[in-house]
């Protein structure tokens, strides 16, 4: 069992990526880390898929549309060995800080939506792929299994995350809530796409999805989400139609606490800033008090899940996980 830090400081990200741009996403990234590492946090959150952007152009057009964002998406997300999550997780080390990163990772020809953990040493503690990419996102990314659903010990408690609306499914936030889960990071991208067609996807209904994640898992929950400005929905939208779908701003990054109170101040939706909580794990105890759902609340006599956690992949040579090269101990790293 890793010792824990019992109380810190945390911190998540309310910003605009660089849209696909990978290298200027990694340099806006460690200037984040550096700011919240400089506020004190112990840990950073950022938003779904952060570098390089949420692709919005999914959701505005016909697949034929979106074939020129296609390549340029592609070749701006990650390798989990490459040069720019590797900057990353030295930047965590520099600073001491936990880095909680989501981005688009490449695995040859095909996409994940990831999020990989970075300690404040810089080692991967948690890497993981969204299970279910939502709606049109299928067709740009693949999916995760059951082994992507899961919680970690680390120095700031029992961790683990999850994307977007993977906040609004029950089983899967079981699954999480069953393995003791303290700190949760929810990345969020931002809440621009769609205000006036469906409600499910507003920045109401995802508060009202993350706040109930925190009242049910007992948990601390970083809510980190993207900003989007005039000059972002120039690149994605060309046609009035399109620039009716998609409107500025749409961030609320915020932090509840485990008995579901926001526990951050808000900021206006078009604001890039990091928001600060004051961690103390010991409230999750008075919290589960009253509820428990996977613990003295539970009823197994009557329901209860299956979980499967071993990888299934197509290719399965001995164990199937994401490597990660050792960081070189570099002059100034």
């Amino acid at each position: 069992m890793t010792d824990t830090l019992r109380k810190f400081r945390a911190a998540a990200v309310q910003a605009e990526p660089v849209w696909l741009d990978a290298a200027a996403g990694v340099a806006k990234t460690v200037d984040l880390i550096a700011e919240a590492a400089r506020g004190g946090a112990a840990i950073i959150a950022f938003p779904e898929v952060w570098i390089p952007g949420y692709p919005h152009f999914l959701w505005l057009g016909s697949v034929a549309a979106q074939v020129p964002f296609v390549g340029r998406y592609h070749a701006n997300s990650l390798t989990v060995d490459g040069p720019e999550l590797t900057a990353i997780r030295r930047a965590a080390r520099q600073h001491g800080i936990t880095v909680a990163l989501g981005y688009s990772e490449k695995v040859y020809g095909s996409l994940h939506i990831s999020q990989t953990v970075i300690a404040a040493d810089g080692t991967v503690l948690l890497h993981r792929r969204k299970l279910r990419p939502t709606h049109v996102e299928r067709s740009l990314f693949g999916e995760g299994d059951g082994s992507d659903l899961k919680v970690v010990d680390s120095p700031l408690g029992r961790l683990g995350a999850l994307n977007c609306a993977e906040h609004v499914q029950p089983l899967s936030k079981y699954a999480m809530y069953a393995q003791g889960e303290e700190l949760h990071i929810a990345s969020w991208p931002c809440f621009g796409l769609y205000r006036d067609v469906a409600h499910q996807l507003s920045a109401e209904a995802n508060i009202a999805a993350t706040q109930v994640y925190a009242i049910e898992g007992g948990s601390f929950v970083l809510m980190a989400t993207q900003v989007i400005s005039p000059a972002g929905i120039d690149l994605f939208a060309t046609t009035d139609e399109q620039r009716r779908l998609l409107s500025a701003g749409g961030g609320c990054s915020r932090i509840y606490g485990p008995d579901g109170r926001m526990i951050t101040k808000a900021l206006d939706e078009g604001e890039e800033a990091l928001v600060y909580a004051e961690i103390d794990l010991d409230e999750i105890s008075i919290a589960k008090n009253a509820y428990d759902p996977a613990g003295h609340y539970a009823r197994p006599d009557a329901t209860y899940l299956v979980h499967h956690r071993e990888p299934r992949r197509p290719v399965v040579p001995g164990v199937d996980e994401a490597t990660f090269p050792e960081l070189e101990e570099t002059e100034g790293a």
